[in-house]
């Protein structure tokens, strides 16, 4: 037996429960993968309230952790005990100190980069690269604006994407993430509590627009987004903090000839090639420096309620990681 976090009903934080739970031998196929660290992801808020659909109840949350392969199934091969694997999406449950793999959704960790690191930014790492290279292809003298440039995604994007010599303005809650997006290379940083962030970036533009907005707000600055945009602009919005954003009219988009997008991983990280393309390049801009890693917060896997209220009440910046509690102690030292 080991301890993880089950759901038997949705809701807020509170129906995240710790408890004992079997494992298992891993089938044809899989691996199993005692886990060192897991990332926490806004996804993880979104199945936990049923905004994002799940088959089966009770259910282990969480898609992101690095560990080490404890056990491999018949017919694998490629992968040994004692090798050190990260994971984004394909198999939910990482909410937990073990946990059985599909053998083809892991990829190797680099011994530079340690598991806390790893399991930080696989999903965050590679929508950012989903979303600058593949959805809108970032080049120099593109304008990008950026919602949420503090949070995990944020911080990376905005990274990404001045590397790639765009020109990123950021928006955030507070002055303390202000500085924040401004070390992660953002060129202009607006408080979007103090300041309306549609006239501020028509005033940092001269009123031409951005290029692209990556949105992972949603409802509260969805329609702003749209007005941000230059003709022929690209809206990406690939999240919701805030709620679903209203239903847009076709026509509405006509008026600047805007390209909509709403992406996920989970359709750029499909096949095994993809897999590896995608976090072989956020490994390799991690070790070139490209990509600074911020893992801001760190709390034990047992109060992963703590953690959810934290992210959702915005109390948060970079990345959360959760730590299994047999090895919170080792942090602590």
């Amino acid at each position: 037996m080991v301890k993880a976090i089950r759901v038997y009903e949705l809701g807020g934080p509170e129906v995240l429960k710790w408890e004992d739970v079997q494992i298992g031998e891993p089938n044809e196929g899989e691996i199993r993968v005692k886990i060192q660290a897991i990332g926490l992801n806004f996804v993880d808020v979104y199945i936990r309230k049923g905004v994002y659909k799940i088959a089966t109840m009770p259910f282990t949350p969480g898609v992101e952790a690095a560990g080490v392969v404890t056990a491999v199934g018949p017919g694998i091969t490629g992968w040994k005990v004692g090798d050190v694997v990260a994971y984004a999406g394909g198999s939910m449950g990482s909410y937990s100190e073990e946990q059985i793999l599909p053998a083809n959704k892991v990829v190797p960790l680099p011994p530079s980069i340690d598991p806390t690191v790893g399991a930080s930014i696989m999903v965050k790492g590679m929508t950012v690269h989903y979303l600058v290279r593949c959805c809108f292809k970032v080049e120099p003298g593109h304008i990008v604006l950026v919602h949420a440039a503090a949070g995990g995604v944020g911080s990376l994007l905005c990274q990404w994407a001045n590397a790639l010599g765009a020109t990123v303005i950021g928006t955030v809650s507070t002055n303390e993430k202000a500085v924040q997006a401004k070390e992660d290379g953002c060129h202009h940083v607006i408080i979007y509590k103090e300041e309306d962030f549609v006239a501020r970036v028509n005033e940092i533009t001269s009123g031409n627009g951005v290029h692209v907005v990556y949105d992972s707000v949603g409802k509260d600055t969805f329609q702003g987004s749209l007005a941000c945009l230059r003709p022929r602009g690209f809206m990406v919005n690939f999240g919701q903090s805030s709620g679903t954003p209203d239903p847009v009219p076709l026509p509405s988009l006509g008026a600047k000839a805007l390209f909509l997008t709403r992406p996920s991983l989970m359709h750029y990280s499909a096949t095994r090639d993809d897999l590896l393309e995608a976090a072989g390049e956020v490994f390799a801009n991690v070790a070139s420096g490209v990509l600074r890693v911020r893992v801001n917060h760190k709390y034990p896997l047992s109060q992963a309620a703590q953690a959810h209220a934290d992210l959702e009440s915005r109390k948060t910046s970079g990345s959360v990681v959760l730590i299994p509690d047999c090895l919170w102690q080792d942090i602590l030292n």
